[in-house]
């Protein structure tokens, strides 16, 4: 159990962080080395902030009682795997280099593996 929580706190510390920087326009393309992008693609990438803290701070309360968050929990496996996957198909597709993407290449099959071991498959039956 300290397993899953320790990786429920880092998945919501990472999460809230991307969700800061990109509250900031053009910040997340410096962080990362890329040109800055148009600004339409600021407005869109402070529509996703929100879902990023929002998934933060929902990860930080499944860290705390992870039966009574288990939707969320298994809701981060989908995330991890769609962020995995697009993170891969843009490297293979020559959009970003691995060295850009960093953490996104690797970090989500980690989180993946310990959420799905480790989560609880339900959450408790309500009387």
């Amino acid at each position: 159990m300290r397993l899953l929580k320790v990786t429920l706190v880092v998945i919501g510390v990472v999460q809230l962080a991307l969700g800061v920087v990109l509250l900031i326009p053009g910040g997340f393309a410096a962080l990362i080395g890329l040109e800055r992008a148009p600004g339409w693609v600021d407005w869109q990438l402070g529509m996703e902030a929100a879902r990023f803290l929002g998934f933060g701070v929902g990860m930080l309360l499944a860290a705390q009682r992870p039966q009574r968050y288990v939707e969320w929990i298994w809701a981060m496996v989908l995330v991890q795997a769609v962020d995995w996957t697009a993170t891969i198909a843009y490297v293979i597709g020559g959009a970003v280099t691995l060295s850009q993407v960093a953490t996104a290449s690797f970090l989500p099959p980690v989180f993946i593996a310990v959420l799905a071991k480790y989560a609880p498959r339900r959450a408790p039956q309500s009387s």
